[in-house]
């Protein structure tokens, strides 16, 4: 078979870059409804789970042990099993079942339960089901900002951007794990100089996190990884019952701790034991709230690849989303790692939680450019703001940022390296010098940096981590150095961290150091006309988006003086045999004088009357009064046309060649596309024009047709059609000279 060029152009997109495969359920290799998955079920003696999901309790690994014991509710769990499964499903999605009366059932629930619930939803179902479990009421986000070159000018900079855009979180990880101190340093005091009340945390090994914590440099932890099976749990990290304790560490510091799990882990780690991939999830999520986690960073996260090769990948990671949502875990939902070379379908992914909205939209948007995002490679990142501003304002979704100049990204840039230079220098650091400021305010990566001595830097972090100094000495040298307003919001964190208010679920800090959270922001969707509405302050906040202008803006250089030498003589007559009418309409040459593609409306018509003279006929002008339609421009000027032909011209140049005989809305040729009109094509129109007038055979002038046209022009047609239409008049066609030239 000869080869085909369509599939020969559909091999070449995107998608096509990517990697699928069909279901290997012995290997782990399917999301849902593994033949191996076990059946729902739980038997309770005297208090005590003996019977898990099929397996009895001498039988029970780790796991299965962990969630017996913490991570079921028995009190709940006889009523939650016996209820259907399909049953459960119902509720979720019927805005008239409270969301605090299926949060109390899915604590009896096991794991197998959970997601035989799922199994009955579609992604639409799921969505309005998040919609009503997610935790808190006001949705927000989290950036991602490292650098390849650990630079902490750049760090701090970009922080500061992130914050303003507002990001309620922000998250950093390293490249060489000593340079970690310095890193959180640098988004803390990036973080509070854009913005007070922005936690912050650096992803490192977790005994290292937890001294980072204890310095005050971080806030809040989510990289406590918890797996699914029990080899994968041991390799991985420990057992659950470390994992509670860590986590019980961190609080006692008055740190927020996030676990983190996701679908495919444990597939990608050899250790899936014939299960899919939800249902090892759903034992991620039982395990983490009986650690007593605040929430988790789930959505498959950096295995998002494998769960997306098989049938329904992206179904299951939004599955994840909600069975953590049920059970009243903070849900910080993914979108954070390369999902697709696709645009396409990494937009569509985002959508599964971008509509419904989560505790956190993204665990981890990129704020940074792909190539310096140490997490490897934000899914979204620095170069897509602008879109995903746009789309909260094309949905009216809360999506946790705002839009913001470039004046305004400058001058934050400059007050965040600047900060941290000075403490740099407070504390006897290596220098940041001036030169890096000015280069963190306008760089688009660590690229556009100076090189700093990498060996010094990590010398100092090492000799700052084993020192007795912490964030007390750094809100000392922000204030000693007149970064007053930094110092007093790095001093606030600290501050906070010992009323403990933003151990709450789900908490996060407005701006004026406010924490929202489950306790006092609770989610309280039932449908339509409750839960979370952007309105208001935030309505406008997403709104004016930097891009947006005052429509008249789009016009005015479309707006000017009437052309000189177009004089009116009288009203216009039906003419002579040898004449083709130019009808222009009521706005053209008079109050708009180019076209849309930017055409002096003189030139227009000098070239349409030079393309008649050529063909030996006379063109007439006349003015049109009545009608701001092409169709009806063109129809009136063939009326009074002595040979029956006209040209009808719009202010705007959407042109038509119309005859007397036909109806208003045929004709002989029709020039819509405006924009890609050249004299040329007006001048051809004109020979063309006189050609049929004088009944000679002539061949169609070529229509350029740009296909983005209409996107890229269609606010500005509707403005001048609308400026063109205040013109309209109840008055009779007017007659015109105008003095020209014909270039023959």
């Amino acid at each position: 078979m000869t080869e085909s060029q369509r599939f020969k152009v559909l091999a070449e997109r995107d998608i096509n870059r990517e990697t699928f495969v069909e279901p290997w359920p012995e290997a782990g290799l399917m999301v849902a409804d593994s033949p191996y998955d076990p059946q729902p079920s739980i038997q309770i003696v005297d208090g005590r789970i003996v019977e898990l999901d099929g397996r009895q309790i001498d039988d029970f690994d780790a796991i299965d042990t962990y969630i017996a014991r913490y991570g079921i509710d028995i009190a709940v769990a006889p009523e939650a099993m016996a209820l259907d499964s399909l049953t459960l499903a119902h509720m979720l999605t019927d805005v008239n079942v409270p969301r605090t009366h299926l949060l109390r059932l899915a604590t009896g629930c096991t794991p197998a339960k959970l997601v035989d619930i799922m199994r009955h939803m579609s992604v639409l179902e799921m969505m309005n089901g998040l919609a009503k479990m997610r935790v808190r009421r006001t949705p927000a986000n989290q950036a991602h900002v490292t650098n390849r070159r650990e630079n902490p000018a750049l760090l701090a900079a970009d922080a500061a951007e992130a914050a303003l855009r507002g990001f309620a979180e922000i998250e950093t990880t390293v490249g060489v794990a000593r340079a970690a101190p310095f890193n959180a340093l640098a988004i803390l005091v990036g973080a509070q100089t854009g913005r007070g009340g922005v936690m912050t945390q650096c992803a490192v090994e977790e005994a290292l996190g937890l001294r980072l914590a204890m310095k005050g440099l971080t806030t809040y932890a989510e990289t406590l990884s918890v797996y699914g099976t029990e080899r994968a749990f041991v390799d991985g990290d420990d057992s659950p019952w470390s994992k509670a304790f860590l986590a019980s560490a961190y609080a006692s510091r008055g740190v927020k701790v996030r676990f983190t799990s996701g679908t495919g882990s444990e597939a990608l780690m050899g250790s899936a034991e014939q299960r899919s991939m939800l249902y090892l999830e759903a034992r991620c999520l039982c395990v983490t709230r009986g650690a007593g986690s605040q929430g988790v960073q789930n959505g498959s996260i950096s295995c998002i690849a494998l769960p997306e090769s098989l049938p329904g990948g992206v179904r299951a990671v939004l599955a994840e989303n909600l069975m953590a949502a049920m059970l009243g875990l903070e849900v910080a939902s993914g979108n954070d790692a390369l999902a697709s070379h696709s645009a396409i379908r990494k937009s569509a992914k985002l959508m599964l939680q971008f509509i419904p909205g989560t505790d956190f939209i993204f665990s981890g948007y990129s704020a940074v450019p792909r190539r310096d995002n140490m997490f490897g490679g934000g899914n979204f990142d620095v170069d897509d703001l602008d879109d995903y501003a746009v789309l909260q304002r094309d949905m009216q979704i809360d999506g946790g940022t705002r839009s913001i100049s470039e004046q305004e990204a400058g001058d934050i840039r400059r007050l965040g390296a600047r900060a941290i230079q000075a403490v740099y220098a407070e504390m006897g650091f290596p220098v940041i010098t001036d030169a890096e400021v000015e280069a963190a305010v306008v760089a688009h990566s660590s690229e556009d940096m100076p090189a700093r001595d990498i060996v010094a830097d990590l010398a100092a972090a090492d000799a700052f981590l084993a020192s007795e100094r912490s964030v007390v000495e750094v809100v000392a040298a922000l204030a000693k150095r007149g970064f007053t307003q930094t110092a007093e919001n790095v001093l606030m964190m600290g501050r906070q961290r010992i009323a403990g208010d933003y151990l709450q679920p789900a908490a996060i800090f407005d701006r004026t150091f406010t924490v929202q959270s489950a306790i006092n922001d609770p989610n309280d969707y039932r449908g339509p006309g409750t839960g979370y509405r952007v309105s208001g302050e935030r309505w406008d906040e997403i709104m004016n988006i930097r891009q947006a202008k005052s429509p008249r803006d789009f016009i005015v250089d479309r707006l000017g003086s009437p052309i000189d030498g177009l004089d009116a003589y009288g009203q216009a007559k039906r003419g002579g045999s040898t004449e083709v009418v130019v009808a222009i309409g009521p706005a053209f040459g008079r109050v708009i004088t180019k076209t849309i593609g930017g055409i002096p409306h003189e030139d227009v018509l000098k070239a349409v009357l030079t393309g008649i003279a050529e063909e030996g006929l006379i063109g007439r002008i006349v003015r049109v009064w009545r009608s701001s339609d092409c169709a009806e421009i063109g129809h009136v000027g063939a009326k009074l046309s002595g040979s029956g032909v006209s040209i009808g011209i719009q202010a705007r140049g959407t042109s038509i060649i119309h005859r007397a005989d036909l109806a208003r809305l045929n004709n002989l040729e029709l020039f819509p596309q405006s924009p890609s009109m050249t004299l040329e094509t007006y001048r051809a129109m004109g020979r063309n024009a006189a050609r049929y007038a004088a009944g000679r055979i002539t061949t169609p002038v070529p229509v350029t047709v740009d296909n983005w046209a209409r996107l890229r022009l269609i606010v500005k047609t509707a403005l001048l059609h609308r400026r063109e239409t205040e013109e309209i008049r109840d008055l009779p066609p007017e007659a015109l000279r105008l003095d020209w030239e014909p270039e023959v």
